[in-house]
């Protein structure tokens, strides 16, 4: 697809609206999620307007699918929103798409900020010809205990405020650490990081560009399994794929396993070349030491590599990218032309 819109940008002082488009952990922990609409008013200078999802509780929100989709479209029609976001990810959005008139959005298109479970409705979007961006969520990257990473506030004025997205650096400090939102003081103490080691470059060396395309790993496979969202294969013919995964902590094997199938589709031979971000290698559900999460983020890179050099060997791909379920963010916005320069080590958004 070559006609694409990037939706304008916000203005300070403007207002955006704060929607449930995945769930709403915000119902069960509401100073975390005050404090992430604190950061827009008093950081960003934005006005945030909560939508009826943003007070209703996972259950109903997991009944009443078309209550989420009916948000988006009522964000996206409203003539004095300017931005929509979400207030974190999820697991369930896919069953929203069907509720979505694809009209309103095409005809009202707005920027959008979500990442996890709302690849589901960036990939809706990049389906009509809407950039979007890969975050950030209210509750997550907006949060974040003991203040914003500069890293995030760099990119994320970019998100807001710019008509080009520009060129990618590598923060220089990261952290996968989970906060303990069950403690409300919690906020107040940074959670620990880790230096960043930079990029990892493999594949191909030519420089290539394309439209980015993707998301969450878990996600994706999804879309496929349903098979009724995803774009035809060749509509992905020159596109660069952004590929991530959550805080489940796929096994390295699991990720390999869905590559090769999408390799055998010949969906990755298709793409020019491939971003992937950082995986979070702890979370809520396991706690690991240093050294075995250094070796998890070894063993998936190692493995996201083979597949494409058997697939796709011309393809560059760039690891270790701040996107994704990792902290700083950098919101990159999918459906947006990307360039990448193996040579001289740069990424570049038009």
């Amino acid at each position: 697809m070559d006609e694409f819109v990037t939706p304008p940008p916000l203005e300070r002082g403007d207002r955006i609206a704060v929607v449930a488009s995945a769930s709403n952990a915000g119902y069960r922990f509401p100073h975390v999620y005050e404090q992430g609409l604190d950061r827009l008013r008093d950081r960003f200078d934005l006005e945030p307007v909560e939508f009826p999802t943003t007070s209703k509780s996972d259950d109903y929100l997991y009944e009443h699918p078309e209550k989420r989709a009916r948000d988006v479209m009522d964000a996206f029609a409203d003539p004095d929103i300017r931005g929509v976001i979400a207030v974190i990810g999820g697991n369930d959005q896919l069953r929203i798409l069907k509720h979505l008139d694809p009209d309103v959005l095409r005809e009202n298109p707005t920027r959008f900020y979500g990442y996890s479970d709302n690849t589901n409705l960036a990939l809706h979007l990049w389906n009509l010809g809407i950039v979007s961006y890969y975050g950030p969520c209210v509750m997550t990257e907006l949060s974040m205990e003991g203040g914003l990473f500069e890293h995030t506030v760099e990119y994320t004025e970019r998100a807001f405020f710019e008509d080009s997205f520009g060129e990618l650096r590598p923060a220089d400090e990261f952290t996968d650490e989970i906060g303990d939102w069950e403690n409300p003081d919690s906020l107040s103490e940074p959670r620990e990081t880790e230096p960043n080691p930079g990029w990892r470059w493999a594949g191909g060396d030519d420089p290539v560009e394309g439209r980015l395309w993707g998301g969450c790993l878990e996600v994706l496979d999804q879309q496929f399994l349903a098979d009724r969202y995803p774009p035809d294969d060749e509509a992905l013919d020159g596109a660069i794929l952004a590929i991530e995964t959550s805080e489940e902590l796929p096994d390295p094997a699991w990720v390999t396993g869905v590559l090769q199938a999408l390799g055998e589709r010949e969906v990755l031979r298709r793409f020019h070349g491939v971003l992937v971000g950082r995986p979070a290698a702890q979370s809520y559900l396991e706690s690991r030491p240093p050294e075995r999460r250094e070796r998890y983020r070894q063993e998936q890179r190692e493995a996201i590599e083979r597949v494409f050099a058997e697939y796709n060997p011309d393809a560059p791909i760039v690891s270790n990218l701040d996107f994704g379920h990792t902290w700083p963010t950098t919101p990159v916005p999918i459906g947006a032309r990307v360039a990448i320069d193996p040579a001289a080590k740069t990424i570049r958004f038009e």
